[in-house]
């Protein structure tokens, strides 16, 4: 066993063993290295560790020492520079008219070396480009092509999960991803949907198949002779993941379609038998007892109802109850009803309680002879205040009662 630190370049590389030569140093402290390409900066991963002697590729190189101000002042300085050669090195491209994409630019910590990082459909003759740098910066000048998967890594991005590429993030190599991968997750080929934004297959499909490749060992093909619990049949479709069968049992009339589970299967080696010979038994399962189902607990963490019970009583109308600071439960009172408004009926027109739809034929009102006043007299006027157009009464004739006590 070593002690080791590792050590980053950039957010996007991987790490690297270096040897502490007395140095403690903590995760995130910036620390200066020596590398094969002189001293160079670079942030602490994990700080000292042991590692097996048979992970480590010797030379081991030491580490200098911590960032100081100083230190950290220069590597804003060749930031700077990094920005000012990205834009001197797009206007030299477009003027030699290379068909190539600059993608980033890194500077040494000591200032002896600019690397160019591009990429290009083919070769590029950049020896043209490369002088007129190397006149501009008046230092060592490297162009370096790199792939697409590169370049996503570099630039980074979203993917279509939502998430920052896994290559930007933690991939330190890019391991392989062929269509087979795809076709095993029973995935659609669609290249639109399998592809990332490199326009290669996406290395999220590595992930899972060690853990397909073992569920399809113990599930049948489709399309596969099988005995089931059910009886004989063949396989319709399979749920790796769910470890679910559907099975076409044969029958004499209609064939049917079942669900089983993985284990409750199994294929008929050959086939189907010829017909006449006997079929084979080969499904050795064994009914596993059910589980008995635990009472429940009173979780003091569970969040309360926030829906209020009906009242079974009450029905419809019920109000749910409500608690006061006091905890007594109360009642909210009822409504009052207002007295309903009764129209105003014509004179003469008796009331009508009887219910809608039982009504009576209404007869009609007879006209009722309106007897004239005592006081009021033949060519009375009508007294101050009255209705104008109210009916003028007349006396009757001569010779009646009333018009002798008018004479005395």
């Amino acid at each position: 066993m070593t002690d080791v630190i590792s050590v980053r370049f950039n957010c996007r590389g991987k790490s690297y063993f270096f040897d502490p030569n007395g140095i403690t140093a903590k995760p995130g402290d910036k620390l200066i290295v020596e590398t094969s390409k002189g001293l160079d900066v670079g942030e602490c991963v994990i700080g000292n560790h042991p590692v097996p002697d048979e992970s480590l590729l010797p030379p081991l190189r030491p580490v200098i020492r911590v960032a100081t101000q100083e230190d950290l002042q220069t590597l804003e300085q060749n930031k700077a520079l990094e920005k000012e050669a990205f834009k001197v090195c797009k206007e030299k491209i477009a003027q030699h008219e290379l068909e190539m994409k600059l993608v980033d630019v890194e500077c040494g910590f000591e200032g002896n070396k600019i690397l160019f990082f591009f990429t290009a459909d083919g070769r590029v003759d950049f020896r043209e480009l490369v002088k007129d740098l190397a006149a501009v910066f008046r230092t060592r000048i490297e162009l370096r092509q790199i792939g697409v998967r590169d370049e996503t890594k570099m630039l980074g991005g979203l993917g279509i999960c939502g998430k920052p590429y896994c290559c930007s993030q933690f991939l330190n190599d890019f391991q392989p991803v062929s269509t087979k991968m795809a076709k095993t997750q029973s995935i659609s080929l669609n290249p639109t949907k399998i592809s990332g934004s490199c326009g290669r297959l996406m290395c999220c499909l590595r992930y899972e198949q060690e853990a397909y490749e073992e569920l399809l060992k113990t599930i049948p093909k489709n399309g596969a002779f099988v005995q089931t619990t059910g009886g004989y049949g063949n396989v319709v479709q399979t749920n790796v993941l769910r470890q679910k069968v559907k099975v076409r049992i044969d029958g004499d009339c209609e064939q049917e379609i079942k669900t089983f589970d993985a284990d409750q299967v199994a294929v008929v080696p050959g086939g189907r038998p010829k017909p006449g010979d006997e079929l084979p038994t080969v499904l050795n399962y064994v009914e596993k007892p059910q589980e008995k189902a635990e009472p429940e607990e009173d979780d003091p963490w569970k969040a309360p109802n926030l829906f209020a019970e009906q009242n079974a009583e009450a029905g419809r109308g019920a109000v749910p109850k409500q608690a006061n600071e006091n905890g007594e439960q109360h009642k909210r009172p009822e409504q009052r009803r207002r007295p309903q408004q009764q129209r105003p009926r014509p004179q003469g027109q008796k009331k009508n309680n009887q219910p809608q739809g039982k009504q009576q034929d209404k007869k009609p009102i007879k006209p009722q002879s309106v007897k004239p006043r005592p006081e009021q007299q033949k060519g009375d006027a009508p007294k101050s205040g009255g209705n104008r157009n109210r009916r003028r009464h007349y006396s009757k004739p001569k010779g009646s009662a009333a018009g002798g006590a008018a004479k005395e």
